[in-house]
Formats: C-alpha cells, sequence, structure tokens
C-alpha cells in the first residue's frame, strides 16, 4: 500500500470559527443551501466564509457520477428543490456578493442534465441583485447542445466548465466523463455567444507530465476558453485517487507563464487556487484587458 507524499508547508491552512465563518454557515444552513466549499473541503473555505464569500452548490449534495478525485457524496440524489434557485439569490443579497458563482453536481438522471435548473438560478440572482454579475460552474450536460444553449441563453457573465486534468487520467480520474465532449462544450458556449467570458480548470499532481498540461493548455485556447486555473490536487478523503506530487509554488507561475504564452488571456495558478477562487478579480482583469 502507497503512502500519501508528507504535505508540504505551503499547502496547510488553518481552519477558524471566526463570528464571520459561523454567520456565513448558519445563513446557508437557514436557506437550505448547499456550497462547494463544504461538500468538496477546499482548503480555502475560511478565508472564503470569513468575507462571506461562498460558491453555490445547487441540485442537491449527491452527484450521480463517481469521480476518484472529487469528495462530494455519491449515489442517487433527491428530487430538485423549487425554492433553491430564489434561495439562492436570497444568500447572494444577504452576502452582498457582486459577483455569484454557482456550480452543481452532475445530474445525469434529469432529462435536461439540469439546464433549466442552472438557467432559473441565474434568472432569479439577476432578479433580486441587478448589479450582481454571475458565474456558472456546470457539469458536461453530456454534451447536449440544447441543454447548453438553455444555460447560455441565461446569460452569465461566465460560463466555467472545468477539464479538471489530462486526457490520458480519465478514465482512472473521472470516469463517465469525455475529455473531447468537455472541449466542444466549452468551444460551444463561445459559438452561442462571444461575449460571454469562457473559463475551465484543471487540477495537478495526479501523475501528469508539464508537456501534458501543455497540451492541455493549448486545446483550450483552440476552444476559445478565456481564463484558466491551476491547482494542486488534494486528496479529499482516503477513498479518492492519491496524489502523485506535490508541486513547489515556483512550478505554478511557470504554468502560468506557458497557458498564457500558448493563447490563454487569463492563467491563474497557485498551489491553494481553485475554480471559483478569486473569481471576481479574474472575471474584472478580463474585462478590463480584454474588452
Amino acid at each position: 500500500m502507497s503512502l500519501r507524499p508528507h504535505l508540504p508547508p505551503w499547502l496547510r491552512t488553518t481552519f477558524r470559527f471566526t463570528p464571520e465563518v459561523r454567520q456565513t454557515k448558519r445563513m446557508l444552513r437557514n436557506l437550505v443551501l448547499h456550497t462547494v466549499c463544504e461538500e468538496a473541503r477546499c482548503p480555502n473555505i475560511a478565508e472564503c466564509f470569513s468575507h462571506g464569500t461562498a460558491t453555490f452548490m445547487i441540485m442537491g449534495n449527491v452527484c450521480i457520477r463517481n469521480c476518484a478525485f472529487c469528495g462530494c457524496q455519491k449515489g442517487s440524489p433527491e428530487s430538485l428543490e423549487p425554492m433553491e434557485p430564489i434561495n439562492v439569490a436570497r444568500a447572494t443579497r444577504q452576502l452582498g456578493l457582486g459577483h455569484c458563482v454557482v456550480t452543481s453536481v452532475t445530474r445525469d438522471d434529469l432529462h435536461d442534465k439540469g439546464a433549466s435548473h442552472f438557467a432559473q438560478t441565474i434568472e432569479a440572482i439577476r432578479e433580486l441583485n441587478p448589479d450582481t454579475t454571475v458565474e456558472v460552474l456546470t457539469p458536461d450536460f453530456a454534451g447536449e447542445p440544447e441543454a447548453i444553449e438553455e444555460v447560455v441563453e441565461a446569460r452569465p457573465d461566465v460560463f466555467n466548465h472545468n477539464v479538471e486534468t489530462i486526457p490520458r487520467l480519465y478514465s482512472s480520474v473521472r470516469p463517465g466523463a469525455d475529455y473531447d465532449m468537455s472541449l466542444g462544450l466549452l468551444a460551444m458556449v463561445k459559438q452561442m455567444d462571444p461575449s460571454i467570458i469562457t473559463k475551465s480548470g484543471l487540477m495537478v499532481g495526479l501523475s501528469e507530465t508539464i508537456k501534458e498540461v501543455e497540451a492541455v493548455f493549448a486545446d483550450l485556447a483552440s476552444a476559445g476558453v478565456d481564463a484558466v486555473t491551476v491547482g494542486q490536487y488534494m486528496q479529499p478523503a482516503l477513498r479518492n485517487v492519491q496524489v502523485s506530487k506535490y508541486y513547489e509554488p515556483d512550478a505554478f507561475d511557470y504554468l502560468a507563464e506557458r497557458g498564457r504564452s500558448l493563447g490563454i488571456k487569463r492563467v491563474l495558478a497557485g498551489p491553494l487556487v481553485r475554480s471559483s477562487y478569486k473569481a471576481a478579480e479574474l472575471m474584472k482583469t478580463i474585462r478590463s484587458e480584454f474588452p
């Protein structure tokens, strides 16, 4: 049995139950909302909750797929909560969010893969928070153009879909997904509405090589992706795939530079970077530098 590499100091974080963290958690429970921050055991949760920010996770907290890297619960999801879109909007208002990020579990069991629920959530946020920008981090919707189009037509400011890892590792790390399908989704969004910022993300530390990561950058650039996040994979639970390597902080600087040189407008890379980390700042930078 292999042992996990020793956690380096630059990845160690401390969770403190500050009054702000307690207040954020209380508000989420009162509105019966889930966050990917909690479900995926994000290392930045204390930082974000203390600043009154969170990434909402809609359509429940049980995922129908069984990705080896993900800390979310697996199994048979419950029915959709009809009040969830408006409750996300209410939470956005209570937190005073200028930029709201909404993600979800994968719901292949739904006829539209959950696309209409995403659209309803975007619309509810906009109605109650007209000055708030909206970012969605979606599953692949099984590559169905109608589902993708429904979300695009709700006009999120940012459409994010993570490729997560390199193609070689999909069968072991992201079973049930397809690398080319994910690239196709991102390209489709940009074709449907070029004004929407497209974004993707991947993890490193799963036995990929730098050349393989560079090839993913090139593919994302070819798909018209505007922004990419790169972070260190950290095993959320013993049942999940093990870390093969912890990258030094300097390696992330190199990856960010390579991503930009290969045609991606903005690359945010760092050991603790996650898909929605500093999402508002990243969107504003793209808008200001690349109108």
